[in-house]
């Protein structure tokens, strides 16, 4: 038989056919669609509640945790513009230098909370929190800072553990695989833990911008019933 013929009619694996293979790549991608649509939206409405929540605390509102969701349910579309767009100009950053990439970083950190709270589409948003952190980019990069330092010891405190139970279960199949599951749990609970601290982080670092160059706190004062101030138009396009 031609050696062709003979490739041709290998089986793909022992008990496999092309049909099942062809339908567990379907179901495989079908599974990381779902997974993609679930964590996206996990993360708009955890940074869209974490925004309005921390607003109505800082303006002295008392509010609950469905009251916040419910508000960022109105916004996810402008949320995920505003992460859309965000994304496009950390890539375009990135493709020219690191530095480049973590100064835009650090100079578009509150474009969600201007998004929110100033009801600005997300160009307006990333614009605005250009103009705001202007002089203060060092600022936001300790915040950051901060942020993957919590995250990694977190992330740490709680993979520890199995990873020593994977490194005492090398001779063991069956506690190896139970002890890796468990250290991709515990990375993922401390990231599910801690990374609302850098929304609530930057949406305070927000309101410290606005009382240091716009008097934000005074203006609330003299008008107590204003949930937000319009932000001014001044600032300067970064995407044009």
């Amino acid at each position: 038989m031609p050696v062709a013929n003979r490739v041709n009619t290998m089986p793909l694996s022992p008990g496999a056919s092309p049909g099942s293979v062809s339908g567990n790549f379907a179901a495989y991608g079908a599974l990381a669609l779902l997974s993609i649509f679930v964590s996206l939206a996990a993360i708009l409405f955890s940074q869209g509640g974490t925004v309005f929540a921390v607003s109505e605390l800082y303006l002295g509102k008392e509010t609950t945790i469905g009251q916040s969701f419910s508000r960022a349910k109105g916004e996810v579309w402008t949320l995920l513009g505003v992460l859309i767009l965000h994304s496009l100009v950390m890539i375009v950053s990135f493709l020219l230098l690191i530095f480049p990439a973590l100064y835009m970083a650090c100079r578009l950190c509150v474009a969600v909370p201007a998004a929110l709270l100033e009801n600005l589409g997300p160009r307006e948003a990333l614009e605005r929190s250009f103009a705001l952190t202007k002089d203060n980019a060092g600022r936001s990069f300790l915040i950051y800072l901060l942020y993957f330092a919590i995250l990694y010891a977190a992330v740490a405190l709680f993979a520890i553990p199995f990873g020593i139970g994977i490194v005492f279960s090398q001779n063991d199949p069956t506690m190896l695989r139970t002890w890796t599951a468990l250290s991709e749990v515990g990375s993922f609970l401390a990231q599910v833990l801690i990374t609302p601290v850098l929304t609530i982080g930057m949406s305070i670092f927000y309101f410290d911008l606005r009382v240091r160059k716009e008097a934000f706190d005074i203006q609330m004062m003299m008008n107590p019933l204003a949930g937000s101030v319009p932000a001014p138009r001044a600032a300067a396009s970064i995407l044009s």
